[in-house]
């Protein structure tokens, strides 16, 4: 997804301790997550996407289904790419979406880069999943890119 050509930032390498600390973080803010039940606000999702992104060193696609009342169906991970991008299908996230009866998502994927500013791409792929989805009554509430930082592109009004 990210398109930036110029000079990459060194990301350390995960060893398997941190690896477990991650992990052990997520599931802690999944809990917390699942705790509240509903997403009130795009930005109640941040912390939970960071944690379950934010150390990888390829992109991975990432979406958070609700229902109707944004209470949270499940987190599931889409498609993995490499170091600067994953292909996304926009068929293939209808079809998850119509299997888990959602009415609304937020999109997340991360930058190894660790810049979580959105490219081209990023945007183009934005507007086409949520024209997609709209099709099947699915509402697109954000798209949150995960470097070093979170970047909500709903908060940026490129929704």
């Amino acid at each position: 997804m990210s398109t930036l050509r110029s000079a990459k930032p060194k990301v350390p390498s995960v060893s398997s301790s941190d690896q477990e600390i991650l992990a052990a973080a997520e599931d802690i803010l999944r809990a917390r997550l699942k705790r509240l039940g509903v997403i009130e606000s795009p930005a109640d999702a941040p912390d939970f996407l960071r944690m379950r992104l934010g150390g990888l060193l390829h992109e991975e696609f990432h979406v958070l289904w609700l229902d109707n009342r944004h209470r949270i169906l499940d987190c599931q991970r889409l498609f993995t790419g490499t170091i600067d991008g994953a292909s996304i299908y926009p068929r293939e996230v209808v079809r998850e979406a119509l299997g888990r009866n959602a009415s609304a998502v937020i999109l997340a994927h991360n930058h190894p880069s660790g810049v979580a500013e959105p490219s081209v791409s990023d945007r183009a792929i934005t507007k086409t999943l949520k024209e997609a989805l709209e099709l099947v009554g699915v509402r697109v509430l954000d798209h949150v890119i995960v470097g070093e930082t979170c970047v909500s592109l709903a908060s940026r009004g490129l929704l």
